[in-house]
């Protein structure tokens, strides 16, 4: 079950059919460009099939986030991390940067992550260059812990705490 809808946007679970919208997200330099990609077919396919086995299995993904209207926006959402400990993650369109949507799908997400799945914490991390990924995370609350290597970047980007 995704998290409630916010004042702009609303969640939903990755469907089999999705292959356009992780397309548009994955396969897209602007996008993908910091965090290994952009990815070809079969990475961008094996990236669905992962989202929708993690929602199987767990419970939460990283949900595509739209527009109250239907348009898409992005993904914002979890992945398994550690003991009580998930990671927190977006990606969003080019079409839709500097709106604030990822703050506000994060912050839907992060209380979904404390109020319904109770966790201790949320890890989140960066490319070292994407400044705007820093600015919103520190929008967010999370503190800076620690660097740590990236394995499909090759490098060690920051990554930060938020605990409950």
């Amino acid at each position: 079950m995704p998290p409630a809808p916010t004042a702009r946007l609303q969640f939903r679970a990755w469907r089999d059919d999705d292959l356009p919208l992780a397309r548009s997200l994955f396969g897209d330099p602007r996008v993908s460009a910091l965090v290994g990609g952009p990815f070809d077919d079969d990475q961008i396919a094996a990236r669905l099939r992962t989202e929708i086995a993690t929602e199987r299995e767990h419970g939460y993904q990283y949900w595509p986030i739209a527009l109250h209207d239907g348009t898409d926006v992005g993904c914002c959402g979890l992945k398994p991390r550690g003991e009580r400990v998930l990671e927190l993650g977006f990606y969003v369109l080019p079409d839709h940067w500097g709106r604030g949507y990822a703050t506000e799908a994060s912050r839907a997400v992060i209380d979904y992550a404390f109020d319904v799945l109770r966790v201790d914490a949320l890890f989140a991390g960066h490319h070292p260059s994407n400044r705007s990924s820093a600015h919103t995370l520190a929008k967010l609350g999370f503190c800076y812990t620690h660097h740590e290597l990236y394995p499909p970047t090759g490098m060690e980007h920051p990554g930060y705490e938020l605990r409950r």
